[in-house]
């Protein structure tokens, strides 16, 4: 049997406001537990919750970024359900009314067998809603603790349509939603803390199937490679199932990567089995297209719109230009390199290689970079003027990384360059004099240049580049010692 996955995501995106979105207690990460959440947060007896405008106008910008529908009034409902992070007994969201409605987001896949293939990916709806608080497992002898600072959070979930086939296509999604929520500076985005989410619904159907299989829920997936690792454990589990004659039970799941498993976590409610109905104690949000049009006004330049800039202001390639603005901090990174050294090609080739590899290899994202984007630009700068080799400038990429952060300075380059003696020769007197003397020093090669075909000087003439170099220790222009060579070779046939 032929199984055709489908596949679609709720990401949940935790808005960057100071506070909550229905009290004023502060929403920063870190604090010690249960030391910021209110009464409204805790939903205690005869307290009323009032709305963050801040989360409103994100949510807003989101859907403006989307191309999306903005519902002009949306209403907000409660969602019942008793789980010990939830004090209140209730989630206060958004279900037949949000804020956001059907948008689209296009996405292109960096690997795999599809590489390169681009396809739009439609988003049914993202609403706002707040966080529960955090249940810990760890440290309590046996016992869970409940730690509600989280509770109140704002955030804006964003459903797609079940439209991904694969888990190279929910990844390349969750990045591009990563992407503009932080380009639009509403969620900062750090997966590692939960400020990102994505619950990854998957089922299996045959091929050629309309209807839709039984799906699973995998709830808190909270990395990019966690996503594609969950996603293909829970196909490969569900076709195990299939083709022994099973059924898929529809649940939420859990993914453990450590055993590279999910595990059951409870039965999927559907929503009759949280009893929605409209908050009491909040108005609907009622806006106009006045206010809608003064969010688009706001938007910053989008990854789509950097991308296209640079491949057609610049000239850079679509995949180096798609990489290049993946991330916010990524694409300030490199044009502030670009701006430097006045050559968006050569920045592009230095940050998407030497750059690339030496963060990964050190397991060191852009924002920790120890090379400032002025010091790589000027280094850069150094290449196109002949003050350095490329091979001289991967030495100086060398001592710019291991130096210390204080030592990061504007004039840094080039006492760097004079310290470690890279400065190339480009005196073409200078260099007429080694020429000569290597020339003088090596008649039988000059000899066999001289009788050699046309067509095989070209190979031969490395030899005496060799010489040159080695006679100068490496600090003689090698386009110059090439044409000084191949004018008094030639000249000399």
């Amino acid at each position: 049997m032929e199984w055709e996955v489908v596949i679609g995501l709720e990401i949940h995106a935790q808005l960057a406001t100071k506070s909550k979105i229905f009290s004023g207690s502060s929403t920063a990460f870190g604090a010690e537990p249960n030391t910021q959440a209110s009464v409204v947060d805790l939903g205690l007896p005869g307290v009323l919750p009032v709305f963050n405008k801040e989360a409103l106008a994100m949510a807003v910008k989101f859907g403006c970024a989307i191309d999306a529908e903005i519902g002009k009034v949306s209403v907000f409902d409660r969602k019942n359900y008793f789980y010990p992070d939830s004090p209140k007994g209730y989630q206060t969201t958004q279900l037949e009314h949000p804020i956001v409605g059907m948008g689209a987001i296009e996405i292109t896949l960096d690997d795999g067998p599809d590489k390169g293939k681009t396809r739009t990916i439609n988003v049914t709806r993202a609403h706002l809603e707040e966080d529960a608080g955090k249940s810990l497992h760890e440290d309590f002898s046996g016992m869970t603790g409940i730690d509600l600072n989280r509770a109140g959070t704002p955030l804006i979930e964003i459903v797609s349509e079940p439209e991904m086939r694969n888990a190279k296509e929910a990844v390349a999604y969750f990045k591009k939603i990563h992407s503009i929520v932080t380009y639009l500076g509403i969620c900062d985005g750090d997966l590692s803390q939960g400020s990102m989410r994505c619950d990854c619904n998957v089922s299996l159907r045959p091929k050629g199937q309309e209807e839709f299989g039984t799906r699973t829920e995998i709830k808190n997936v909270n990395s990019f490679r966690f996503v594609e690792q969950a996603i293909n454990v829970e196909i490969e589990r569900q076709r195990d199932i299939l083709e022994d004659g099973g059924t898929i039970t529809q649940e939420t799941r859990l993914f453990d990567a450590n055993k590279m498993e999910t595990r059951s976590m409870r039965s999927k409610e559907v929503a009759n089995d949280y009893r929605y109905f409209p908050c009491p104690d909040l108005l609907p949000i009622v806006i106009d297209d006045d206010y809608i049009e003064a969010i688009r006004k706001t938007l910053p330049e989008l990854p789509d719109a950097k991308k296209q800039r640079l491949m057609d202001k610049h000239g850079l390639s679509e995949y180096d230009a798609r990489i290049l603005t993946a991330t916010r901090e990524l694409a300030a990174y490199f044009e502030q390199v670009a701006e430097k050294c006045s050559d968006y090609k050569l920045a592009a080739n230095w940050v998407m290689g030497e750059l690339s590899g030496a963060l990964n290899k050190n397991e060191v994202d852009i924002q920790n970079c120890p090379i400032s984007a002025d010091n790589l630009g000027a280094m850069i700068a150094r290449i196109k003027d002949n003050t350095i080799s490329g091979k001289g400038a991967k030495s100086v990429f060398q001592s710019l990384w291991n130096q210390e952060e204080g030592e990061q300075k504007g004039d840094n380059v080039d006492s760097l360059i004079d310290s470690l003696g890279l400065k190339q020769v480009s005196d073409s007197g200078a260099i007429e004099s080694i020429v000569d003397d290597v020339l003088a020093n090596n008649d039988g090669q000059v000899q066999n240049y001289i009788n050699a075909e046309a067509d095989k000087r070209g190979k031969m003439i490395g030899f005496f580049v060799g010489q040159v170099m080695k006679a100068s220790k490496g600090s003689a222009n090698p386009g110059m010692v090439n044409k000084v060579l191949k004018e008094k070779l030639d000249g000399k046939c």
